[in-house]
């Protein structure tokens, strides 16, 4: 079952989400992941989460928010995180979160949702490959310290 996060949620989200993290190799702190946790709970941050929750357990997430696109003049979607437990790959569930992503774009009237992912990210690349198209897009970015 696919659902908005709630609050009881919070030891198998955060199980995900370290591990998610230890994927991309980023540090997760405490303070990060009760920042995070907060955005997910107030109605006044931009990001929002979903759970899929199968037989009482948290098996997958997905954080996503609005995102202005100023040169088509409307908002989007954009899919910050997505992660399966990887006990429960192989069985569509990664799919399923993006359909439900696609669901709630209609509602808002995003026309479009947009994400990246690492290049080596094989496994995660067939399912966007599956689902979406890949855009011309290079990413580049600063690290501003």
């Amino acid at each position: 079952m696919i659902r908005f996060v709630k609050n009881q949620d919070y030891e198998g989200w955060k199980k995900l989400y370290l591990q998610y993290g230890e994927f991309y190799q980023v540090p997760m702190t405490h303070e990060g992941l009760s920042k995070v946790w907060n955005w997910l709970h107030d109605s006044s941050h931009e990001m929002e989460g979903l759970v899929y929750e199968k037989t009482g357990r948290i098996v997958g997430l997905a954080h996503f928010r609005r995102m202005p696109n100023p040169l088509r003049a409307c908002d989007i979607g954009f899919l910050d995180d997505l992660f399966v437990d990887p006990a429960e790959r192989g069985q569509r569930l990664g799919e399923a979160l993006i359909e439900e992503l696609v669901k709630i774009a209609k509602s808002k009237g995003w026309p479009k949702i947009r994400w990246i992912t690492a290049d080596d990210n094989y496994r995660a690349r067939t399912l966007y490959d599956r689902v979406a198209q890949k855009t011309m897009w290079n990413t580049y970015e600063i690290v501003v310290e």
